[in-house]
């Protein structure tokens, strides 16, 4: 279990080296219940997120829930965003955090900071934020990476997970706040991993003025 104790969870700022990403159930069979966003910009916005993060050298774990019997693989274009080498851990349980290996899997990171997107804001993002941050982690939820069926599935999880101290964020701010220096030179890939196109096309301009100076 991490230690919180002389840390405020709420003013710390995420970073490279202090957080994880969890990735819970986002499978082809359950875009089609997403109703508080298209399933094209919901895929857009965890595409993304993973994306970011795999520029920025996070952990990130992926989790599936009954894949073979019910709700299918993870969406393509999230699989491919991800490294190969990143084993999906499909399970039968409702709420991720049950599963032994997935705390397991977020335990052997060393982070203390874990951020959480699930297709399902009500279950597939609330539970195991709720679990994890019971467990002693800091735990941002990403609400613009997971769905739900309407408003108020939306809204009663978000106040169930800033009651329990789950910090709710969305999938651009959280990258943004991981990138820290726009200096950097992973920056433009970030932007680029986020589809942000006037970052970008400003990228675009410097290096052409850059190369018009020489």
């Amino acid at each position: 279990m991490p230690e919180n104790a002389n840390r405020n969870r709420f003013t710390e700022p995420l970073t490279r080296d202090n957080a994880a990403l969890l990735l819970v159930d986002h499978q082809v069979g359950l875009f089609a219940a997403i109703r508080d966003y298209s399933p094209a910009e919901l895929k857009h916005n965890v595409v993304a997120l993973a994306k970011a993060a795999r520029v920025l050298g996070l952990p990130i774990i992926v989790t599936t829930t009954a894949a073979k019997f019910l709700w299918g693989p993870i969406a393509p274009e999230l699989k491919a965003a991800l490294d190969p080498e990143v084993q999906v851990i499909d399970r039968s349980t409702v709420n991720a955090w049950t599963d032994p290996r997935i705390p397991a899997a977020v335990a052997a990171t060393g982070r203390t900071k874990l951020i959480i997107a699930g297709i399902s804001t009500d279950v597939c993002l609330t539970l195991p934020a709720l679990s994890a941050t019971g467990a002693g982690y800091d735990v941002y939820g990403v609400v613009d990476a997971s769905g739900t069926i309407n408003e108020t599935k939306r809204m009663t999880s978000i106040l169930r997970m800033q009651q329990a101290g789950v910090i709710v964020v969305d999938h651009g701010a959280v990258v943004v706040e991981l990138l820290g220096d726009n200096a950097d030179p992973l920056a433009r890939q970030v932007y680029e991993a986020l589809d942000v196109g006037f970052a970008i096309l400003n990228a675009q301009l410097r290096e052409a003025y850059g190369k018009a100076a020489t």
